[in-house]
């Protein structure tokens, strides 16, 4: 807030927010501000929707031109519309991977109805066979056990029994080759989907060009060094308030 103001030394930022303040009528903060500077290539900025969101791209290259500069203007439109949490895989740290990997574990076990069959068909005839779900649950099963939507049939309280005898069994089934490559394969969705360069390009024409696929197609050598993107009112704890309290406390 100090620094001088780059159109007028003579103020500083400070200054020219508290006339901007007098000029609008309403309090403004400067909450956060990141500054990027390209070492050996170029920096691209994009903002988007009236500006919601707002993007810096740091891009490296040997050969700085306009073909490398569209390219990096492009993904940075698609880190304004995809919002990845990664440049690449490799920025994700092991804590974060072994997080990442625990939650999946264990929605997975949490929603029976995409368990593995030989899975699930245990943990349903260890429900039925211990009479863990009620007489009109078995029935349906019976009734529908061949059916794909079985559960469509089955209570909440059906589906919640067998997600309890299977996070009761998770360090079994971590053990479980087809289980653990169920829960790769879902942890590969999610890095494609949180990962900069693991994401489809938007613009791709087969619907399939990764994004750092479309990048060797401009050059070789291009690479994102590191972006950031800041959205409107982002980080921000929103005020949860109960009407009906504002309205007693006025009263009383």
């Amino acid at each position: 807030m100090a620094e001088p103001w780059a159109e007028d030394s003579s103020k500083t930022v400070n200054d020219v927010l508290v006339e901007m303040i007098a000029v609008i009528g309403e309090k403004l903060s400067i909450r956060r501000f990141e500054k990027v500077t390209a070492n050996n290539g170029f920096v691209v900025s994009y903002v988007h929707g009236g500006g919601k969101i707002s993007v810096i791209v740091e891009a490296e290259t040997a050969d700085v031109n306009d073909a490398a500069k569209e390219a990096i203007t492009n993904i940075a439109m698609q880190i304004a519309a995809m919002n990845p949490q990664y440049v690449s895989r490799n920025d994700i740290s092991a804590d974060e991977m072994a997080k990442l990997k625990e939650i999946t574990v264990d929605s997975s076990l949490n929603d029976p109805a995409s368990l593995p069959k030989p899975i699930l068909q245990k943990l349903i005839e260890k429900a039925v066979t211990e009479k863990a779900w009620s007489d009109e649950d078995i029935a349906k099963y019976e009734e529908e056990k061949n059916n794909k939507f079985l559960f469509n049939f089955l209570s909440k309280e059906a589906a919640a029994t067998i997600a309890q005898f299977a996070l009761a069994n998770k360090e079994t089934y971590m053990q479980d080759k087809i289980f653990t490559g169920l829960v790769e394969g879902r942890i590969s969705k999610q890095i494609k989907e949180i990962c900069l360069l693991d994401q489809v390009y938007v613009k791709a024409e087969d619907g399939k060009q990764s994004v750092e696929a479309y990048l060797k197609s401009v050059a070789a050598d291009l690479k994102i060094v590191k972006y950031v993107r800041f959205e409107t009112g982002e980080g921000l704890e929103k005020k949860n308030e109960d009407f009906a309290a504002e309205v007693a406390a006025q009263l009383g």
